[in-house]
């Protein structure tokens, strides 16, 4: 909309205007090279025009033989073309995590004999060995597994004790059932590690 100027004796001018809420706009003068605000053409640099001149077939591809796509949605991967290698990665990941989803529900679970099978496994008890299996395939994942129980054992008791110097502190008034479990079972832990650590 081109903004109309009146010119008289004085010089160029805009006419004052009234606003939609009934106030009126003073009248302005002008210059005579003056282009409003709105009227300026927006700046582009050199690469956004050169990519907006860039044809969108492939270099070699006349316009002649380029098939011509139905309008609508576009079909296949093209939603990638314009995205770097980790957004590409991440929009092939979401999508097969998309059809994982999808494929879920159509497998029948198995929730009983998961159940049945938590069952199966025990924790190590008061006199247990912690059900580590023997090292099979060499001295090297007998050992590895070793000093993983080692380690294990450690810890167990380093809470141990830790929780009896806070019983005798006062910081423990009423231990429960399952602290008191923990400290009886110090003398078979310490028992284990110390077998372990002979071997």
């Amino acid at each position: 909309m081109a903004t109309p100027y009146v010119t008289d004796e004085t010089g160029r001018y805009i006419p004052s205007t009234q606003r939609p809420d009934g106030t009126w706009r003073k009248q302005r003068r002008v210059k005579e090279g003056y282009v409003p605000q709105e009227e300026v053409p927006v700046y582009e640099n050199k690469y956004v025009k050169f990519f907006r001149s860039k044809p969108e077939l492939p270099p070699g591809l006349s316009p002649d033989t380029a098939p011509v796509r139905p309008p609508g949605p576009s079909q296949g991967p093209h939603p990638e073309q314009g995205l770097s290698k980790a957004a590409r990665r991440n929009l092939k990941r979401k999508e097969k995590r998309r059809q994982q989803q999808e494929k879920a529900p159509e497998q029948p679970q198995d929730t009983d004999g998961l159940s049945s099978a938590l069952e199966k496994v025990s924790l190590s008890g008061p006199g247990g060995t912690g059900g580590a299996p023997p090292a099979q395939g060499g001295d090297s994942a007998g050992n590895s597994e070793r000093s993983r129980r080692i380690k294990s054992l450690r810890k167990k008791l380093r809470q141990v004790e830790e929780l009896r110097q806070r019983l005798e502190a006062g910081g423990l008034p009423q231990p429960t059932q399952e602290q008191l479990e923990k400290l009886g079972r110090r003398k078979a832990l310490e028992d284990e590690l110390r077998g372990l650590e002979s071997d």
